[in-house]
């Protein structure tokens, strides 16, 4: 097969493709007769083939896929107007703490909020699929040791933690919460997976909707242990 039918052949899986797709995924399109070297030789071409296009092909956590660019935000969003989940202040904050400082136990959370965390909180965490227990820490009680998933990263569109927002200092100190940098975090935070196959998501792909980020009240208590992770209802009256 030469390069040109390889190329078609890898832009037509990955366009279809319901999930990234990994270099190993895509060899076996071509019964294990291209090198890994190879195709990832063809996918740089296949990004410069769609460079200036609405869509690009991209490197994510769990592999490549098409999604569109983020200046097509505005125009997508007319086609479905209904607003993405809400996440507040406490779930990011949460979030955040477990990406920069993974692993960590919800005592170590606990400890760096300055408030306690409700086990719902991190139960919506892990049904979203952006954190896991991953192990327990050797000491009394054996508390479960949370860190980020692929799917995270695949939702922020990263390839790695690396190329997570830096913050403002060289460490995270516990005692300094506000050094997290939540707006940029926010700013590349993802809306629903699609169930769709990706060929809609060359169109209108939901992995380039950012979640709003939901200011805190200024009149909350200083402690969110009755938050479940869902943003408040606004007062009809």
């Amino acid at each position: 097969m030469n390069t040109t039918d390889a190329r078609r052949v890898l832009e037509t899986a990955l366009i279809c493709a319901p999930q990234p797709l990994s270099v190993r995924d895509m060899g076996v399109l071509f019964d294990a007769e291209l090198a890994p070297d190879t195709i990832k030789t063809l996918l740089a071409e296949l990004q410069q083939e769609w460079t200036g296009r609405g869509v690009e092909l991209v490197p994510v956590a769990s592999g490549w896929r098409f999604q569109s660019r983020p200046e097509m935000r505005p125009f997508l969003d007319r086609l479905h107007p209904e607003k993405p989940p809400r996440y507040t202040r406490a779930t990011l904050e949460t979030l955040a703490i477990i990406a920069y400082r993974q692993p960590v136990t919800r005592g170590d959370m606990e400890d760096i909020r300055g408030v306690t965390i409700n086990s719902l909180l991190l139960k919506q965490l892990e049904d979203r699929g952006w954190i896991e227990v991953i192990g327990h820490r050797e000491t009394v009680g054996r508390p479960s040791l949370f860190a980020t998933t692929r799917q995270f990263l695949d939702d922020l569109g990263l390839a790695s933690l690396d190329q997570l927002p830096p913050l403002d200092g060289s460490d995270v100190q516990e005692s300094a919460l506000g050094r997290l940098d939540f707006e940029a975090l926010n700013d590349s935070l993802q809306a629903e997976a699609a169930d769709e196959p990706a060929v809609a998501a060359a169109v209108d792909d939901p992995h380039t909707q950012a979640i709003p980020f939901d200011e805190p009240s200024p009149a909350a208590a200083p402690q969110d242990s009755h938050d479940n992770g869902a943003a408040p209802e606004e007062n009809p009256a």
